[in-house]
C-alpha cells in the first residue's frame, strides 16, 4: 500500500484504481484531498478576481497609461471568472465576499505597479459584481 505522507501522486492513482475496484480506500484522506480541491477553485477565482480588478484600478487612476496589454487582461480574467463560475456554480453566491478578500490584493500589487499609494484607491471595491463579471453596468 502507498501512503499518503510519502508519494500524494501515486497514492491518489492508488485509491482512484481501489475506488473503481470496490475496494477499501483511504476515505480520511480522500476527503480531504476534495476539501483541498474546493478550496483550490475558490481561491483561484479570488485571484482572478484580484488581476482583474487590479488591471481595472490601473486603468481608472492611470489613463494615460493605459495599454491594450491591460484591456486584454481584464478580457481574459473576465474570462476565466466566467468560466470558474460555470463550472462551478456553488461558487456564484460568494462571488461579493470573494470581490472583498480579492480588492485587498489587488490595491496592494496596483500600488506597488502605480507608485500611487494605497490610501489613495477606495477603501471597499466600488465597482458592481456584474461590471466585473462581464463590463455591464447592471
Amino acid at each position: 500500500m502507498i501512503r499518503y505522507e510519502e508519494d500524494l501522486h501515486a497514492w491518489a492513482y492508488e485509491q482512484a484504481r481501489k475506488l473503481r475496484a470496490g475496494e477499501p480506500v483511504d476515505a480520511e484522506h480522500i476527503a480531504e484531498e476534495l476539501e483541498t480541491l474546493g478550496r483550490s477553485e475558490q481561491n483561484q477565482l479570488t485571484n482572478r478576481l484580484a488581476v482583474l480588478i487590479q488591471h481595472l484600478l490601473k486603468c481608472e487612476y492611470q489613463p494615460e497609461k493605459r495599454t491594450t496589454s491591460w484591456d486584454a487582461s481584464i478580457r481574459e480574467q473576465r474570462k476565466r471568472v466566467n468560466r470558474l463560475l460555470d463550472q462551478n456554480p456553488s461558487l456564484r453566491p460568494q462571488v461579493a465576499a470573494l470581490i472583498a478578500d480579492a480588492y485587498d490584493t489587488a490595491v496592494t500589487f496596483a500600488s506597488v505597479e502605480t507608485g500611487i499609494v494605497e490610501e489613495d484607491f477606495p477603501a471597499e471595491c466600488t465597482w458592481s459584481v456584474a461590471f466585473l463579471l462581464d463590463g455591464s453596468d447592471d
